[in-house]
This record gives structure tokens, C-alpha cells and sequence, in this order.
């Protein structure tokens, strides 16, 4: 058993004692701090990019349920087709056969020359042979168009139709339409014409397998069938 002596008190130190520790920053509140600041810090960051990540997608459903705009160069174009009104976008600068074809995707109507001279193109309207190659759609808008599809009953072939399949008018069939719709118009402009009026009236139409014989046949007995 370890005795100390009476003169000396057991384990106590002689030297001062540490002063007390100065007001002020610690490392440990320094080391707090800087970890509340950068928990704050992602904190706000976080809500500033969820608040907008939000306002995008509210936009973003707004746009969705919005009708769409207009598109740039586009406008309503409202035509007449066969006796059904149909409504597209097209540019003003767009023919009525590209319109027709492309567009309403009837495809009777043939490009050929593009400038007026075959009369693959020709529809009529208001009833009068136009080349659908050389107007404006625009300038259609409001009246009726005629082209080879609306000249039948159902599946039932209308009148020229059925004479230039009887008499043979055609060959390749490319110039085909331009020279029903051609001659649709002359028979209704003259109902009993004579060959050389069937000529004339013809004339702007041009087939490439040279078909014309069987075409003027076919003109002449489409008139008998229109008045029987």
C-alpha cells in the first residue's frame, strides 16, 4: 500500500492551472457553421431549380393543351373539291394541283408541263376546263372544282368516262383525266357538237401516244350517252 507523505498532498499537480478558455470562434463552431451554411446553400439551390423544372413543365402543358399556331407562310385555304368542302393550310404561292394532290391527296389531276401546255392538270371549275398547273389554289377558294372522280356515281362511271374506255381513248392512261374533264366541259358547253367543234375543244389537251383518233370518237359517242 502505497503512503504518501503528510507534507504532500496525492496526485496533485504544481503547476498553474490552464486559463479559461477566450470568447470567440472555436475550430468546432467554425467546422458547424460552414456545415449549416452548405446544407442552406443546396437547400435554396435545390428549391430554385424545382421551382423551375415546375414553371417549364406548367408552360410546357399549357403549350400542349393550346391549339396549335398557325405556321409560319401557312393560311386556311377552304375549297370546294367534287361537292365536299374540305379546309388545309397552304402557302399563297402553292397551284391548286399541287394543293389538290398533295394536300387532299387526289392524285387524278397529272403534273406534265407545269406551264399550261399538255392539259394532264385540266379539272373544271365552276364548270369551265382550267389547268389546275397554272392556278392559284387561292383563287379557287369559293367555288366549285370538278375533277375526273366526281363525275361518277359511286363505283358507276359517268357518261365520258364510260365512252373513252368503250371506244379504246387511251393508252399509258396519263393524259386520261386532263382529256375527260376537258371533254366533260365541252359537252356541256355545246351537248351535240360537231368534229371539228370536238377539235377545237380538244385541242389544249395533249396525249404523247397520239390516241387522238379514238379520243375524238370517244367525245362524239359520250354526247349520244349524255342525252340518252
Amino acid at each position: 500500500m502505497c503512503v504518501f507523505p503528510s507534507s504532500q498532498e496525492p496526485c496533485m499537480s504544481s503547476s498553474p492551472k490552464s486559463p479559461p478558455p477566450q470568447a470567440g470562434m472555436t475550430r468546432r463552431g467554425f467546422l458547424k457553421s460552414m456545415s449549416v451554411s452548405a446544407v442552406a446553400t443546396t437547400m435554396a439551390t435545390t428549391m430554385a431549380t424545382g421551382a423551375a423544372t415546375l414553371a417549364t413543365a406548367t408552360r410546357a402543358a399549357a403549350q400542349d393543351d393550346a391549339p396549335p399556331p398557325v405556321l409560319r407562310g401557312l393560311s386556311p385555304l377552304s375549297l370546294t373539291v367534287n361537292g365536299v368542302a374540305r379546309t388545309v393550310l397552304a402557302e399563297p404561292r402553292w397551284t391548286l394541283l399541287h394543293v389538290l394532290r398533295e394536300c387532299l391527296g387526289i392524285t387524278s389531276p397529272k403534273p406534265g408541263c407545269e406551264r399550261g401546255e399538255c392539259g394532264s392538270c385540266t379539272v373544271l371549275v365552276d364548270g369551265v376546263a382550267r389547268y389546275a398547273c397554272l392556278m392559284l389554289a387561292f383563287e379557287a377558294q369559293g367555288r366549285n372544282i370538278e375533277t375526273v372522280e366526281g363525275l361518277m356515281d359511286g363505283e358507276r362511271l359517268g357518261p365520258v368516262q364510260q365512252a373513252f374506255l368503250e371506244e379504246d381513248a387511251l393508252q399509258c392512261g396519263y393524259c386520261t383525266p386532263g382529256q375527260i374533264m376537258a371533254a366533260e366541259a365541252l359537252l356541256r358547253q355545246q351537248p351535240d357538237p360537231t368534229l371539228e367543234e370536238i377539235r377545237v375543244g380538244m385541242s389544249g389537251n395533249l396525249c404523247r401516244c397520239g390516241a387522238y383518233r379514238h379520243i375524238l370518237t370517244a367525245v362524239a359517242a359520250a354526247s349520244v350517252k349524255k342525252k340518252s
